[in-house]
């Protein structure tokens, strides 16, 4: 499918009708205005998107320090006197609050039903806790970024923005309470805002730190997870657990954002380009502050580096390619171990989004 064509719905209000159309129908607006984006310069795009302003905000902002917010806060009980950013960075995203719907106690099905619709370089999260394994396939996540779960006792956010193509899991623990996640409808350097529904505080999806509301400054703990082909999930855990498809009227297994991941500029983004010539759409895998090149570990196999070992398989599908996830091309699979060969948390994120939220951070460009 084009990007300009968009699910069904998709030009659909996200005011009235029932949630399953409704939030169909705005994860295709986000498509959508992606496909926009591509068409006409950044520029332009970012004013339609934001109904005529500018992705920086005017020069008004910056006087004030970005403290006046350019969005609507009808719906919003956040305290938004707290902010640790500066407003003029967060610009609508397309769907509104909960416009994409995040899950909540999701169901699992076992390998039997789940390879009915997956095929076997299929992208998932694959996630282990206390002898509990879970993969959230990527064709679910697309659509609705958020899932709220609790696996082996922990609660867990598992989360993927398919605009910085950042899959991360996060602790749902803070300060001895449980958070629920959902999606603000908000980005900021084209990465998801997500919300607390405790708080209504904000969060920066690819950091895990709340940035507007009362609990400003928090950071949640990052908990180790790897994106790998639903082959290999299988040959480790044939009797693990695979997120069953959600209720909502989607067509799971579509990309939305088809040849997202070819494009030259990322959507409603307007920052500095990565440096060394590194495209800002090319992949790197992130362990802390420092970034390693997709495309130099799947030409050295195995890199042993700031005490880190990475790993690079072929078989794994891009999610943000093809008009079917399962038909991407080939990006591979990435596990990261410390010394004694625990997993590390890390991110396979586009080159911009790190240069974004570490600006000052290492590239290991090897020899």
């Amino acid at each position: 499918m084009d990007w300009g064509q968009g699910p069904e719905g998709a030009r659909q209000s996200d005011r009235g009708g029932c949630p399953e159309a409704r939030g169909r129908g705005l994860a295709g607006q986000r498509a959508m205005a992606v496909a926009v984006a591509l068409a006409v310069t950044l520029t332009a795009a970012a004013a339609a998107a934001c109904g005529g302003d500018s992705h920086r905000g005017a020069s008004g902002d910056r006087a004030l320090g970005g403290d006046t917010p350019r969005f609507s806060t009808y719906g919003w009980s956040t305290d938004f006197s707290t902010h640790s950013v500066p407003y003029y960075e967060i610009v609508p995203g397309g769907p509104g609050k909960d416009g994409i719907p995040a899950v909540d106690e999701p169901k699992f099905i076992g390998f039997a039903e789940a390879d009915e619709f997956l095929v076997d370089r299929e992208p998932v999260v694959a996630l282990e806790i206390a002898g509990d394994p879970r993969a959230y396939p990527l064709q679910i996540l697309i659509w609705h970024e958020i899932v709220n779960d609790v696996v082996g006792g922990r609660p867990v956010a598992v989360t993927f923005c398919p605009l910085c193509n950042s899959a991360l899991v996060f602790d749902r623990r803070v300060a001895g309470k449980v958070l629920r996640f959902g999606v603000s409808g908000k980005l900021r350097h084209s990465d998801m805002v997500m919300y607390d529904r405790e708080t209504q505080s904000w969060w920066q999806q690819a950091e895990g730190r709340a940035i507007v509301g009362a609990l400003t400054g928090t950071e949640l703990k990052h908990l180790p997870s790897w994106l790998e082909s639903w082959a290999d999930f299988t040959a480790r855990h044939p009797d693990g657990l695979v997120m069953e498809e959600p209720s909502y009227n989607r067509d799971y297994g579509r990309n939305p954002y088809r040849g997202y991941d070819s494009s030259a500029k990322p959507f409603l983004y307007d920052g500095a380009q990565p440096p060394h010539g590194i495209a800002p759409l090319e992949r790197v895998v992130r362990v802390g502050d420092r970034a390693w090149r997709l495309n130099r570990l799947a030409e050295e196999g195995e890199v042993r580096e700031a005490g880190v070992t990475i790993t690079w398989r072929a078989g794994q599908a891009s999610a943000l390619d093809a008009g079917q996830i399962g038909k991407g091309r080939d990006v591979g699979s990435i596990r990261v171990r410390d010394n004694a060969g625990r997993d590390v948390p890390h991110d396979v994120m586009f080159a911009f989004a790190f240069d974004a939220f570490w600006p000052n951070g290492t590239w290991m460009l090897g020899r």
